[in-house]
């Protein structure tokens, strides 16, 4: 059966939209989703002030008279601009392991972008780099952060065979807490609650530290407390 793709047009599609990924990802212990009346507001036209400047457009797929994939299409005018380069952006994707989906809903953004003369297709990205963008490549198995994009492995297969490549590569690090508290770290902690650590302060024309100064330009505007 054809997929059948669909404008995001009312507030019901919207929430459709917002939602499709919290079904996808259900059974995934890796999926952090992100926050629907966040999401709720990016995509609305009358809270997102993106939208004075920005051309954006969202659709949701079916197939089987059943949700299977959404995608929003983004075109900065002022993006280029600033850099010089005419792109047209996708964003939010998310589809069901179905080439013919994820085909039908790049088709319909690179169809909607030729209306604005673009040289390419580029994302994911949202409308500033405040929105979540990337996708994931590598450490399917790691737990999904806020700032990125958490999604299947068979993501950047479909893109592949769609013609997409690769831009650039972007690294998170993971840094962990020990479990006890370093003897220095304690020792420091324990000078800040005493109130024995020492401040620094800038005054008029002098520097003081702990209780000590340095005069600066202006002698006569340095005193000790």
């Amino acid at each position: 059966m054809a997929v059948d793709i669909r404008v995001v047009q009312t507030k019901r599609d919207l929430k459709k939209y917002v939602k499709f990924p919290i079904n996808l990802y259900r059974d995934n212990p890796w999926y952090v989703p992100s926050m629907r009346s966040e999401e709720m507001a990016v995509l609305n036209p009358k809270k997102n002030p993106s939208f004075e400047t920005a051309e954006a457009r969202s659709w949701l797929a079916y197939k089987n008279g059943k949700l299977a994939g959404r995608i929003t299409g983004i075109y900065l005018p002022k993006y280029k601009e600033l850099w010089g380069k005419n792109q047209a952006r996708f964003g939010w994707v998310d589809f069901i392991d179905d080439e013919e989906v994820s085909a039908a809903l790049f088709s319909t953004v690179e169809k909607w972008a030729e209306d604005f003369d673009v040289e390419g297709v580029t994302g994911p990205q949202g409308f500033t780099d405040m929105d979540p963008e990337g996708m994931l490549v590598e450490g399917f198995e790691e737990l999904g952060t806020l700032p990125m994009i958490y999604n299947y492995a068979y993501y950047p297969e479909h893109l592949g065979r769609m013609g997409y490549v690769k831009e650039t590569d972007w690294l998170e690090f993971e840094i962990r807490t020990p479990e006890n508290i370093p003897e220095k770290v304690r020792r420091i902690q324990e000078l800040q609650r005493s109130g024995k650590m020492g401040r620094r302060f800038r005054c008029g024309g002098c520097y003081r530290s702990s209780g000590f100064y340095r005069h600066g330009p202006r002698r006569d505007a340095c005193r000790r407390f």
